[in-house]
């Protein structure tokens, strides 16, 4: 009887992760295991883009939904999948597959991923990974899209009546043009150990 070989590793998929609406795009390019859920896909989003998972979520891909259980749905009445039970590999199978992921249904982050590559894992890497990205994540609860263009208008135009007001509520550290891959994988390191702990017990 043929024994399941537990050194094989999973195969590595290659997305592109762009915050819809802005311009220059902001955008993430990262490396995750195939076999990793939607919900573990949601995590590593987070971290990436650097949200703070305040807000729902929800991912679609063509015609199909999928999101966390919802409370009470005992008799699977929600019309959104378990995120949880949808491996990337089900339903990104093919290079240029596209899906999309939505946080934060007031502010509607709409988010286009795409499937670049299909790789093999690297035994000495540990994923997820990410490789490249463009500029800083907007900040939570500004208005969306026209909210936070109209944000950076503002604190460009120290003439604006509420220049100073909306420099206080970003804080000093809000900069529009930041990325560091470095920084991004040094929070994706958390689910690193994490993925490790679950694939021990």
């Amino acid at each position: 009887m043929p024994t399941k070989k537990s050194a094989i590793l999973p195969e590595v998929y290659q997305i592109k992760v762009t915050l819809l609406g802005t311009s220059p795009p902001i955008w993430r390019r990262l490396l995750v295991p195939a076999d990793a859920t939607l919900a573990q896909l949601h995590r590593v989003l987070q971290f990436a883009m650097g949200w703070e998972d305040d807000h729902l979520h929800e991912f679609s891909v063509g015609q199909r939904r999928f999101g966390p259980p919802e409370p009470g749905d005992f008799m699977g009445m929600s019309s959104a999948e378990d995120e949880g039970k949808a491996p990337l590999s089900s339903v990104l199978g093919r290079v240029g597959a596209k899906a999309r992921y939505t946080y934060d249904f007031g502010d509607s982050w709409e988010h286009g991923i795409v499937l670049e590559k299909r790789l093999p894992a690297d035994p000495d890497t540990a994923y997820p990974v990410c490789t490249g990205g463009q500029l800083a994540c907007p900040p939570e609860d500004c208005g969306g899209i026209p909210g936070f263009y109209g944000l950076l208008d503002t604190i460009g135009d120290p003439s604006h009546d509420r220049h100073e007001e909306s420099l206080d509520w970003l804080g000093d550290d809000f900069d529009p043009k930041a990325f560091s891959v470095d920084d991004v994988n040094r929070r994706l390191a958390f689910l690193h150990r994490r993925r490790g702990k679950a694939s021990r017990s």
